[in-house]
C-alpha cells in the first residue's frame, strides 16, 4: 500500500506540475499590479490583446535560419515562442499560481540551432517582461551549448540590474555584478508585440542581446545606438545599429495587430584576423502555430514539428 500511495502521490505531482506549466489564461477578477520599481504608470491593455494573448495558448513561429558564425554562413532554424504568465517578482521566477502579488508578463523563449561543419550550435534566451509596459524586462536568462561547452547568463531586475555569468572560457569564468538599468535589446522584441509605437528612436544608449555579447565576447554594457522606425500601411521596420560594434539589427514585423514578426537581418563583423568580414545573419517566417505546446509532448504530437517545418 505504502508504494501504491507514493506512485499515486508522485503521479499527482506531476499532473499538477503539467497543469501550473504554462497556463496563461487571465482570471479577470485578480488584481492587475506591477512591480515597485516601475516609475511609469501602467499601460492598459485592449481587448485585442486580451483576446490574443489571454487564450490560453502560446504563439510559436519558426524561421528559416542563415548564421554568419566563423566568418561564413550556416543554415539552421529558429523558433520564437511568446506565452503570456504570472511572474512572482520576490523569487523573480514563474509563479506556480496566480496571487495579489505576481507580475503578469508577456516571456519571449527565443532559440537558434545551427550546425558549425561536424558540430552544433544551440541558444535560447529567454525573456519575461511585464505586460503593463512600464519598465524593463523583469528577468533575461541566456544560454548557449555547443561541443567546446556550455555558457549562461542572468540578469534580474532589482533596485540594479543583478547579472550573474558562466562561461568554459577562462577570461569569461564566473562573474557577479550590477549595472545601472538601461534598455536592453532583449526586451524589445516584446514591447513591440505590445506597442510598436513605444519603442526607442534617435540616439540611445542599449544593452546588446547576450547572445550576441557571448559570441563576441565583449563585455556585457551599454552601447550607443541608432534606432529607427519605418513604417507602411502593411509591414514596418524598426532597426537597430550600433557604429562602435559595427552591428546592425533590422526587425520587419506586421503593422497591425499582433505585429508578429516576419523575419530579422543581423549585419556585424564575423571572422577572425585577415578573414574577418561583414556577414548578415537572416531568419524568414516558415509558420507559425498558436497552441498549447506545453501538452503536445506524445510521439503523435510530433505531426507539429512537420507544421512548423522543423
Amino acid at each position: 500500500m505504502k508504494s501504491i500511495s507514493k506512485h499515486l502521490f508522485l503521479a499527482g505531482l506531476i499532473i499538477a506540475g503539467t497543469s501550473i506549466a504554462c497556463s496563461n489564461i487571465k482570471n479577470d477578477t485578480a488584481k492587475t499590479p506591477t512591480t515597485t520599481t516601475a516609475s511609469n504608470p501602467a499601460q492598459p491593455t485592449s481587448e485585442a490583446f486580451n483576446k490574443y494573448w489571454y487564450a490560453g495558448n502560446a504563439e510559436i513561429t519558426s524561421y528559416e535560419l542563415e548564421q554568419a558564425r566563423y566568418g561564413e554562413i550556416h543554415k539552421g532554424k529558429s523558433v520564437l515562442i511568446y506565452v503570456t504568465e504570472d511572474f512572482n517578482p520576490e523569487k523573480q521566477v514563474k509563479a506556480d499560481a496566480q496571487r495579489a502579488n505576481t507580475i503578469p508578463v508577456l516571456k519571449l523563449n527565443a532559440t537558434k540551432k545551427f550546425y558549425t561543419g561536424i558540430y552544433p550550435y544551440s541558444t535560447m534566451t529567454s525573456t519575461f517582461y511585464p505586460v503593463a509596459n512600464n519598465e524593463h524586462a523583469i528577468k533575461i536568462s541566456a544560454s548557449m551549448q555547443e561541443w567546446c561547452g556550455h555558457i549562461y547568463t542572468q540578469l534580474n531586475n532589482r533596485d540594479a540590474f543583478e547579472v550573474q555569468s558562466y562561461s568554459y572560457f577562462e577570461s569569461e569564468s564566473d562573474q557577479e555584478f550590477t549595472l545601472e538599468k538601461a534598455i536592453l535589446e532583449d526586451e524589445l522584441w516584446i514591447k513591440l508585440r505590445i506597442d510598436p509605437t513605444q519603442l526607442p528612436t534617435g540616439t540611445q544608449e542599449i544593452i546588446p542581446p547576450f547572445e550576441f555579447l557571448r559570441m563576441k565576447h565583449i563585455p556585457l554594457r551599454t552601447y550607443e545606438v541608432i534606432a529607427t522606425m519605418m513604417t507602411t500601411e502593411t509591414t514596418s521596420t524598426y532597426t537597430l545599429e550600433y557604429p562602435k560594434l559595427n552591428r546592425k539589427l533590422t526587425i520587419n514585423f506586421n503593422t497591425s495587430f499582433p505585429y508578429d514578426i516576419l523575419g530579422w537581418t543581423e549585419s556585424t563583423t564575423n571572422g577572425y584576423g585577415s578573414n574577418a568580414k561583414t556577414l548578415t545573419t537572416k531568419a524568414t517566417r516558415i509558420k507559425q502555430l498558436k497552441t498549447t505546446y506545453w501538452s503536445k509532448n506524445s510521439v503523435k504530437d510530433s505531426i507539429l514539428r512537420n507544421e512548423l517545418g522543423l
